[in-house]
């Protein structure tokens, strides 16, 4: 699954389309109604909260994409492009079109859904507004083992497991370690190492590792 670093690059790479009046379509159908509602509307906003990415549209609702396991966007620079039959969702300018496959959610929120969906999440490490004391918080009461507790979105949002595995062997911590035997200072350290890691992601558009001349890309899933 993607971790945060992929849906905050895309949503860098999707304001693209703001301004612009959209071409919405829904080759699939299972998306039929929602790109009724967005066709010739045009795009505020592409912003991501942990793993899930959230377009702002003129007409006063939000585009909730949430990749799970499977999903993808493509881009075309040719809009005349046709889509593939399995496109959930294309929104195409005069200039680009961007395609949406195989998500596990692609809905319309209005700006109540969005909070409420928000509120459910832990900080995400790539926000701005993102609290490290709250972040702090959250990991040191978290029940079980810290491994576990950086996998729950509900605690901190966008970490999946290989930013998990690489923090935690940065600062040589055990992901069986419980959350309630860690210090205040080493949680500190958890949360700016994967601030760290997860922008350089979002930079280089991948997962690297290690400095110098052995660094090592990891494969996106």
């Amino acid at each position: 699954m993607p971790e945060g670093h992929t849906l905050h690059r895309l949503a860098r790479e999707l304001d693209e389309l703001r301004g612009q009046p959209l071409h919405a379509v829904s080759p699939q159908g299972r998306f039929a109604t929602g790109a009724t509602r967005l066709d010739g509307t045009t795009m505020e906003s592409a912003e991501a909260y942990g793993k899930h990415l959230f377009l702002r549209m003129s007409h006063g609702s939000h585009v909730h994409v949430h990749l799970g396991m499977r999903g993808k966007w493509f881009r075309y620079d040719e809009p005349g492009t046709p889509p593939l039959p399995q496109v959930r969702l294309r929104l195409a300018t005069d200039a680009v079109a961007w395609d949406l496959i195989a998500p596990s959610v692609c809905e319309l929120v209005d700006d109540a859904g969005l909070k409420k969906l928000v509120r459910q999440l832990g900080p995400d490490p790539l926000r701005p507004e993102a609290d490290e004391s709250q972040a702090v918080a959250a990991l040191g009461s978290a029940p079980g083992a810290i491994g576990s507790a950086l996998l729950d979105q509900t605690v901190v949002a966008g970490v999946g497991n290989v930013f998990r595995a690489e923090a935690l062997h940065a600062l040589g911590i055990a992901p069986t370690r419980p959350c309630r035997s860690m210090t205040g200072a080493e949680l500190a350290e958890l949360w700016s190492v994967l601030q760290q890691m997860m922008a350089r992601a979002v930079e280089d558009g991948r997962i690297i590792t290690v400095d110098g001349p052995d660094r090592l890309t990891i494969p996106e899933c």
